[in-house]
């Protein structure tokens, strides 16, 4: 299985420089699709309901303390991992999300059920560690 780093290295390599804001919520929608559409996650590490809106730890810890990023920046990832049917999904992400700004993706994901139903009812921009289940995800974004 893949990992949220060669999802994250992949957008990278595709759009280049980003906001580590964005790459979060880019690999966020690319899990969230693939497993709307198939059923399946591309990678086992899972999303927190922070106050900007949904966050991998795992990937945030690598990237902390930079605004941006690009490809060679990010240390682990490779796009090989990925298959054909997980490049298709992170490939729809990136023509329908991809050219968004980063606050207009916090701005969507804020709306969205998957983030919050895991902030259980906290006030925008409280603090928060709560898992967006899988589970959460695919059942929203395949009933979209």
């Amino acid at each position: 299985m893949a990992t949220v780093f060669d999802v994250a290295k992949y957008i990278l390599v595709k759009k280049g420089s980003i906001s580590t804001w964005k790459l979060q919520k880019l690999c966020y929608y690319s899990q969230a699709w693939h497993l709307a559409w198939t059923g399946n996650p591309i990678f086992d590490e899972d999303f927190e309901a922070w106050a900007n809106g949904p966050v991998c730890p795992e990937l945030f810890y690598a990237h902390q303390g930079r605004f941006s990023i690009c490809a060679g920046d990010l240390l682990k990832g490779d796009p090989c991992h990925l298959t054909d049917d997980e490049t298709d999904s992170i490939n729809v992400v990136l023509r329908d999300y991809g050219d968004m700004e980063p606050y207009a993706l916090r701005e969507l994901s804020h709306k969205e059920a998957p983030w919050k139903d895991a902030r259980n009812g906290l006030p925008e921009g409280e603090k928060c560690r709560n898992v967006i289940r899988k589970e959460s995800m695919g059942e929203y974004y395949g009933s979209l």
